[in-house]
């Protein structure tokens, strides 16, 4: 008779956890594992490939942009963990709060750097021009973890869960000049295809949405 008495008292409180949001948020994955459903991208498309559950980067200059469904491909604060391998040499990046662009590098949002081995000293992990890290914390052709979360105006980057990046913006910053839309916002995310001789790999890009 007592565990009957009980139930009612469960539920009502998982109820009440729900409702009260102490439900974390779940992961959701922007990359099916076989094609670019979902993603778009301008010009030197040929730049990305998919091959073996993972997004291929290696060609001429090119950025591709989530634009599907999922929060209609607009993004303010979240988490995205994205697995990485970069090749000798390569240079790429993870771009946030951005846009769809036919060309060119990404006007809008903030570039988080992968570059282990690329002549730029500006290494993975870094906000770009924000944040630089010239320290290197993997190596070229092993799997990593990047996460990025943005919480109103607090970055925090990291790398195999070591803290790289933590940076606020502050209330009065100003873009660099010919950076005006390198402000936190809102928008979507881009990998980038940084030149000919760059090779990386994507797998798991997953984001993470509060309620």
């Amino acid at each position: 008779m007592k565990k009957w008495l009980c139930l009612p008292v469960v539920l009502i409180a998982l109820f009440a956890f729900r409702n009260n949001k102490f439900f974390s948020p779940e992961w959701v994955s922007l990359f099916d594992g076989h094609s670019l459903n979902g993603w778009k991208v301008g010009e030197n498309a040929g730049t990305f490939s998919v091959k073996d559950g993972q997004i291929v980067v290696h060609g001429p200059t090119a950025h591709l942009f989530y634009e599907g469904d999922y929060k209609n491909h607009d993004f303010k604060n979240f988490e995205l963990k994205v697995d990485v391998m970069t090749f000798p040499g390569a240079n790429s990046g993870i771009y946030f709060h951005t846009q769809y662009q036919e060309s060119s590098w990404p006007e809008k949002g903030f570039e988080v750097q992968v570059n282990n081995s690329h002549t730029d000293w500006k290494r993975t992990g870094s906000l770009y021009d924000v944040v630089n890290i010239k320290e290197l914390y993997v190596k070229d052709m092993e799997w990593f973890t990047e996460w990025i979360k943005v919480d109103g105006k607090h970055v925090v980057i990291k790398i195999n869960d070591k803290t790289v990046v933590d940076y606020t913006e502050p209330d009065d910053y100003k873009p660099a000049p010919g950076q005006k839309g390198h402000f936190l916002s809102s928008g979507t995310f881009a990998l980038q295809g940084h030149d000919p001789k760059s090779e990386v790999h994507f797998k798991n890009i997953m984001v993470k949405v509060p309620d």
